[in-house]
């Protein structure tokens, strides 16, 4: 089953409160963010409140999400996923090979155990048409398109958005115990523009398109698929929480299949936007801090 044809839902936070969108209609829902968010059943429960809320008009829907969007997270830890995907296996050998790090990144894709990392505390997150910013201390700089799980905190998978998981990739290539200082930075993590949420997992054929312009032209593109992700979205989720605990949930980046080439780093002022089929997309413009 393809993804536009389940039936879903998307909410949006805004600083004018919580606006869930459900079959062409817009609801203002006046909730607490963490505690919305954070229960089981969540489609459910959404799907419930839509029946006993009055709609807005689409002009104020639109005038919310035009002037008032906010990335979808409120208390969360977010955390990522590496080498889930053999393009990204590749990638990393290739950026460690005069490190002598390469066999770490084929070992972690072969192993049972995944590679999980911390990635950002809510302060350093952005969202939608917001700044990302690029370390001034690192010569090769690229985004990440990842599908991001929202996990609650009984470590079930409630709802999905678009991830941006920004990456120095001369300095984790450098060694790669410099994966902190290579990932974790001030906005060096998007996510948006909404939660997608389904009583479904999402489907194996959701695509996932990467779009970088410069100067209003397309500097890179590429594709990929979920199928084409080695490990399962329950796998990430369970051995994220074989040992943590998340009060209020967490944000888990699924990692990318999708890399530019060697060649190619971000440079001030390049916008990347991030579009999965069903989510709707993530458009940041680059900075330097």
């Amino acid at each position: 089953m393809f993804l536009n044809q389940l039936v879903a839902m998307h909410l949006y936070k805004t600083t004018k409160g919580i606006i869930l969108s459900h079959q062409q209609q817009a609801f203002l829902l006046e909730e607490e963010w963490d505690a919305l968010i954070n229960r089981n059943n969540l489609f459910q429960y959404l799907l419930q409140l839509s029946r006993n809320k009055k709609n807005i008009s689409d002009d104020s829907f639109k005038e919310l999400l035009d002037n008032n969007l906010l990335s979808p997270i409120g208390n969360q830890e977010v955390w990522a996923a590496g080498v889930t995907y053999l393009r990204s296996r590749d990638a990393r050998i290739e950026e460690a090979k005069d490190a002598g790090g390469g066999d770490f990144y084929q070992k972690v894709y072969e192993a049972e155990r995944p590679e999980l990392f911390f990635k950002a505390l809510p302060h350093r997150v952005v969202g939608h048409n917001q700044e990302v910013y690029i370390r001034k201390d690192s010569s090769w700089n690229v985004p990440e398109p990842e599908l991001t799980l929202y996990i609650n905190s009984s470590g079930e998978i409630q709802a999905y958005t678009i991830g941006n998981d920004m990456s120095s990739r001369s300095i984790e290539g450098e060694n790669p115990l410099y994966l902190p200082q290579a990932k974790v930075y001030d906005k060096s993590a998007a996510l948006g523009p909404c939660l997608y949420i389904t009583d479904q997992l999402i489907s194996k054929e959701t695509n996932i398109q990467l779009v970088i312009t410069r100067n209003k032209k397309n500097v890179f593109e590429g594709s990929v698929q979920l199928n084409k992700m080695k490990r399962s979205l329950p796998e990430l989720a369970q051995y994220l929480f074989l040992e943590c605990s998340f009060p209020v949930g967490c944000f888990l980046m699924t990692g990318t299949g999708i890399v530019p080439p060697d060649h190619f780093t971000l440079e001030q002022q390049d916008e990347v936007n991030i579009t999965i089929d069903g989510i709707g997309s993530l458009a940041n413009k680059i900075a330097i801090r």
